[in-house]
C-alpha cells in the first residue's frame, strides 16, 4: 500500500536538508560534487537533488505502491511485512530507540582481543531486536555526525550507476568498505563494513 507523505513530513525533510547544508561537511561535499560535475553549483538545485535521492518514495517490495525511501531505511529503520528489520544503520536512532526501550541490544561482532565495545570503536556490527523482530547483523558508524554519513553515502551513490557500489575508503585508522545499493535514482540502503583497523586486527 502506498505511503501517504504529509505536508508536515515534507517540511521536516526540508528542515533537515536546510540544517545539513549549513554544515562545513556538506559545504565541502557540495564543492567536491560540483568539481566532479555530479551536481550543479546552485544550492537550490543541490538540495532538490538530495531530496530526490534520499526522500522520494519508491516501492521496495514491488507493485505495492511507493512505501519506502533511502532516508527512512538508513537513518530510521523499517520492517518488511512484520517479518524482518530493514536498514536502521544510524547510531543516533539506535541510541534513541534503546533509550525508549524499543531496541534490545543483543551484542556485537568482536574485534580481536576485545569482548566489548569501547571508545576506540567507530564502526560496529550489531545484533538487536526491534518491534518484536531480530536483526541478526547490522553495521553502523558510532559517534559520527548525521551530516558525515549523509555526505559520504551521497558521494558514493553519485559516483557510479551500478546497482551496488562497494567503495573501499580509509577514514583515520579505519579501512572500510562503504556499501550503497541503488534503487533506480534513489538510495536503497547504505552502510559501512569495517575491514581493518590500525589499532588491532579483526577476527
Amino acid at each position: 500500500m502506498a505511503e501517504l507523505v504529509t505536508a508536515e513530513e515534507i517540511a521536516e525533510n526540508n528542515r533537515f536538508l536546510d540544517a545539513v547544508l549549513e554544515t562545513d561537511v556538506m559545504k565541502l561535499t557540495h564543492q567536491y560534487l560540483v568539481k566532479k560535475t555530479w551536481t550543479k553549483p546552485d544550492l537550490k538545485d543541490f538540495k532538490s537533488q538530495l531530496y530526490a535521492i534520499w526522500f522520494h518514495l519508491y516501492s521496495r517490495d514491488g507493485g505495492k505502491g511507493p512505501d519506502s525511501c533511502g532516508f527512512e531505511h538508513v537513518f530510521v529503520g523499517e520492517t518488511k511485512r512484520g517479518k524482518e528489520i530493514l536498514g536502521l544503520h544510524n547510531w543516533v536512532q539506535f541510541y534513541l530507540q534503546e533509550k525508549l526501550r524499543h531496541i534490545d541490544y543483543k551484542g556485537y561482532v568482536a574485534r580481536k582481543n576485545k569482548n566489548r565495545p569501547d571508545e576506540d570503536d567507530q564502526v560496529l556490527s550489531l545484533q538487536f531486536s526491534w518491534k518484536g523482530l531480530v536483526k541478526p547483523v547490522g553495521s553502523s558508524f558510532i559517534g559520527v555526525s548525521p551530516e558525515f554519513e549523509f555526505a559520504l553515502y551521497t558521494v558514493i551513490f553519485l559516483q557510479a550507476n551500478e546497482r551496488v557500489t562497494r567503495q573501499r575508503v580509509r577514514i583515520e585508522e579505519y579501512e572500510l568498505e562503504i556499501v550503497v545499493y541503488r534503487h533506480g535514482q534513489h538510495i536503497g540502503t547504505a552502510y559501512p563494513i569495517l575491514l581493518s583497523s590500525d589499532n588491532e586486527n579483526l577476527y
